[in-house]
């Protein structure tokens, strides 16, 4: 039994447990202890966490994510910190805990207490309540760290249009917001007819269908329409983007649901001086980590986020929700209320 916040003893608590075995695969939530939990220097009492297409793949017995089993997924957590062998981190501090290995290899963030490494750990900043953070999360993330490398290759508003593909994904969703706030000329490319509003309301000024921007022939150049791109996409999307960026234009790709095979040419990089940006939000260094966290809790910080990009659900509907994204049903942010 672990000694936790204000010298309150915890040793039940609830989780979503995935587990494989030779004949069955089951995901439900069940009592686990602390000795249950791996090792880690801080222990959190989770408030919130998220739903990530990584996380609708480590629940099902294909998904490729999980290797070891019974396991708690959940990529994303925010919540309070109860106990801390690390000086960097007091009892009651509000603290975020994405990426790494979390979600992945060691337990995440569905269960209402982790015990996490320090050096994964950061701080809420402030601006940001641990809810606002688990809308954000790894989809907010990844959006912000593609808009500061875009911006960082010289893009600004006054370039030209940005599109934005998966728009009502969690990363394109953010991303559109983001954009927008930043004063951005946005375009929102989705499959979903009838999410146009929702993407009117984020700040998109237009919007495309996916068909428009996943040609079946794509050609080596084509028209210039945009400035940059923000692609959590890939596979033809990527390669028919890359042929319509400006010159001297720059794309961030973060995702394959499009698939992993991008049939381009080199020429928009040797013609147009196009840069292709990879975006990995898992292994970004700390010391940039902290910066995007501090601009997404203040000059990236969506102010439609809460009403518009999340909604809020229950350890209880979580199985539920996980089938859903890997279906496509998801709109925006999935948020999960653990205490």
């Amino acid at each position: 039994m672990e000694k936790l916040r204000g010298g309150y003893c915890v040793n039940e608590f609830r989780a979503l447990v995935v587990n494989k075995t030779e004949t069955d695969f089951t995901v439900k939530v069940q009592t686990v202890s602390m000795n249950d939990l791996p090792e880690g220097d801080v222990v959190i009492q989770v408030a919130y966490s998220s739903v990530n297409y990584k996380d609708g793949l480590a629940s099902i017995p294909n998904g490729k994510i999980v290797k070891t089993y019974p396991f708690i997924p959940g990529i994303d957590l925010a919540g309070v910190v109860v106990s801390s062998k690390d000086p960097r981190f007091q009892e009651g501090d509000e603290v975020i805990a994405t990426s790494y290995e979390i979600g992945v290899s060691h337990f995440g963030g569905y269960s209402e207490y982790a015990r996490i490494p320090s050096d994964w750990v950061v701080p809420l900043p402030k601006g940001l309540t641990l809810k606002e953070a688990m809308v954000l999360g790894t989809a907010g993330f990844t959006a912000a760290l593609s808009i500061h490398r875009l911006e960082e290759n010289g893009l600004s508003p006054e370039k030209g249009k940005v599109l934005v593909t998966g728009a009502t994904g969690g990363v394109g969703s953010l991303a559109v917001a983001m954009l927008a706030k930043r004063g951005y000329n946005v375009v929102a490319s989705t499959g979903k007819e009838t999410e146009h509003e929702y993407l009117r309301k984020l700040g998109a000024k237009e919007i495309l269908s996916r068909e428009e921007v996943c040609l079946e022939q794509i050609r080596p150049l084509d028209k210039q329409y945009w400035a940059a791109a923000v692609d959590p996409v890939g596979g033809r999307t990527l390669a028919t983007v890359l042929s319509r960026i400006q010159y001297g234009g720059s794309v961030a790709v973060s995702g394959l649901t499009g698939g992993t095979d991008v049939p381009t040419t080199v020429f928009p990089f040797i013609l147009r001086g196009v840069n292709l940006l990879g975006i990995d939000s898992v292994y970004c260094p700390m010391e940039l980590r902290l910066k995007i966290w501090e601009r997404m809790a203040n000059d990236l910080k969506p102010e439609q986020l809460l009403d518009a990009i999340a909604q809020e659900i229950t350890l209880e509907q979580l199985p539920e929700a996980l089938s859903n994204i890997l279906k496509g049903k998801l709109r925006g942010r999935t948020v999960v209320k653990l205490s």
